[in-house]
């Protein structure tokens, strides 16, 4: 697993053995980053379950000006932090470790909204439409937000969700990744 472009293209990033994460595979988040490329220049990123946080740290290679990783594991947390670390992008990020959906409500802190907002959850067991009514109800949507979610392609998300509506879905074999706004 690498950095696939921008300013830290290149850097290997660090996944610890035996460790229970399936990271999103540099072909889908090379075809996830040439969708998002027209929003990524001076963005805010919140990459949720960021397990080895390579989402994120490609979003800060490529223009995003800041990115908040989220994950409820110490191992997840200690890779990302290595891994902004090699890539040299640490001081553009914030890592926090909270417990999903619960903890979103806890990023309004700051007051600042997500330009786009990735999450890539484990498949067994998650409920999306909670994991999105969370994103809505924890106020980390600004104008023209973006919600991306990557999953099972046996799964089908809602077309809408509350104030949401998904306007694209994008399937690469057994991974699908789903657009909202």
């Amino acid at each position: 697993m690498r950095v696939i472009a921008g300013t830290a293209r290149g850097v290997r990033l660090f996944a610890p053995r035996g460790y229970d994460v399936r990271p999103t595979l540099d072909r889908v988040r090379e075809s996830l980053f040439n969708i998002l490329s027209p929003r990524m220049e001076g963005s805010r990123f919140l990459d949720l379950y960021a397990g080895t946080g390579a989402n994120g740290i490609e979003a800060l290679s490529r223009g995003a000006d800041f990115a908040t990783f989220v994950d409820n594991d110490p191992r997840s947390l200690a890779a990302i932090e290595r891994n902004l670390a090699a890539a040299k992008l640490r001081q553009l990020a914030d890592v926090r470790r909270l417990p999903l959906p619960e903890g979103l409500r806890t990023l309004w802190a700051d007051g600042k909204a997500y330009d786009i907002i990735f999450a890539d959850p484990p498949f067994a067991g998650v409920e999306y439409d909670r994991l999105l009514s969370a994103i809505c109800s924890a106020r980390v949507l600004g104008e023209g937000s973006l919600i991306v979610v990557e999953h099972s392609s046996r799964v089908v998300l809602p077309d809408e969700l509350g104030s949401l509506s998904r306007d694209r879905v994008s399937k690469y074999g057994e991974i699908s990744l789903s657009f909202f706004s």
